[in-house]
């Protein structure tokens, strides 16, 4: 059977190595993970307890609406219900903008180094994906993504990502990048803004501006969020989009009626609204990362100051053998080869005790592989 070329040349998106399968190969009992931006507490434990609450009615389906759901993130963020919908995780909603928006060959704008969902989707889909340069500082150029669109009639641009803060950089765009971006591109008609914000509760940069903060003056615009981050719940696959009305209409044609099952509903009306469990999950993240700030510093390793719950670092050696001297230490971290940067890996904040057993196995890999070249 012939296979289009786009879904031929596609780099699959490569998850983080499980725990089980790392045990498995190396004959560990224990094994830290620290490669796939998951909660290091584990659930809401709101959420868990609202799941247990409803396992007696698994034998019927979920509600297709997400209405409980719904009512309760539009209460929460103020967001009026039907301006809402449901993903399998922000992964199903990325591809079915693709599929709803875009006409085979053509255009899908982001940047590189930008998360790989977007690639994926856009070569299953059989689009052409445009990416911009990031700036000297590794984040998203949004003039230079605006000016490729506007000079660029022809590329048939219909969706642009933005993901803010990004990974794996951790990078981030300001109020006043937003505002010029929005100031040039919002309020079209044939092109939609995608903000993927999957991040944003980690943000403490005081010039960063939520997307949402927009989502009533840019017509054009859309925001999405997650509930496998913060909340804890990615085993749950929840994800939301807040767009126009016009767009969650469409969207909700296309989309399967139960694609988020009941108790992942359950668990994410109950998560959003676990104030300090969320509070929380921040003060833990942030510690994490202002630890490993202090200890790559000492290092002498480069890293990307991060807006996220992980840290992009530069291990100056040839990552993937870092990467293997450390699974047999019991340490799972992210390599990402696949965005083109064969030196560096990605490490999220965990429990305290996984942060210093990180640093304590990096250390001794740092010892025995020597760096590649001078750092540049």
């Amino acid at each position: 059977m012939k296979v289009s070329p786009e879904i031929l040349g596609m780099t699959p998106y490569k998850p983080g190595k499980p725990i089980s399968e790392t045990q498995r190969e190396y004959g560990l009992k224990t094994v830290y993970k620290l490669a796939s931006n998951e909660n290091p507490l584990g659930p809401s434990p709101k959420a868990l307890a609202a799941v247990r609450n409803v396992l007696d009615r698994q034998h019927l389906y979920p509600d297709p609406s997400a209405y409980d759901l719904l009512t309760t993130l539009s209460r929460v963020w103020s967001v009026p219900r039907e301006r809402m919908s449901i993903g399998n995780g922000s992964d199903e909603i990325i591809d079915l903008l693709t599929r709803i928006y875009c006409e085979a060959h053509e255009g899908v704008l982001t940047s590189k180094v930008g998360f790989q969902a977007y690639a994926v989707s856009s070569a299953a889909n059989r689009l052409r994906l445009i990416e911009t340069p990031l700036t000297a500082d590794w984040r998203f150029d949004l003039k230079a993504m605006a000016d490729h669109f506007l000079s660029r009639p022809e590329d048939k641009i219909r969706l642009i990502f933005v993901a803010n803060p990004n990974n794996p950089t951790g990078t981030y765009n300001t109020r006043a990048e937003l505002d010029e971006f929005f100031r040039r591109l919002g309020g079209r008609d044939d092109v939609l803004l995608v903000f993927d914000e999957a991040y944003t509760e980690f943000v403490r940069a005081d010039d960063y501006a939520s997307a949402m903060e927009y989502i009533d003056r840019v017509p054009n615009l859309v925001v999405l969020r997650t509930f496998s981050k913060t909340y804890g719940l990615a085993g749950f696959r929840v994800g939301t989009i807040i767009a126009p009305k016009e767009v969650i209409d469409i969207y909700n044609r296309v989309r399967k009626p139960f694609n988020v099952n009941d108790l992942a509903q359950v668990a994410a009306a109950a998560a959003v609204e676990d104030t300090e469990f969320i509070e929380k999950t921040r003060r833990l993240t942030w510690e994490g990362l202002d630890y490993f700030a202090r200890e790559f510093t000492r290092l002498g390793l480069k890293f990307l100051p991060s807006q996220g719950n992980f840290i992009l670092f530069d291990t100056e050696r040839d990552a993937l053998k870092v990467y293997e001297a450390l699974l047999k230490r019991g340490l799972i971290l992210r390599p990402v080869l696949n965005y083109g940067l064969p030196r560096h890996l990605r490490i999220n904040a965990g429990l305290p005790e996984e942060n210093a057993a990180a640093i304590k196995a990096l250390e001794e890999v740092l010892k025995e592989i020597p760096p590649l070249t001078a750092s540049k």
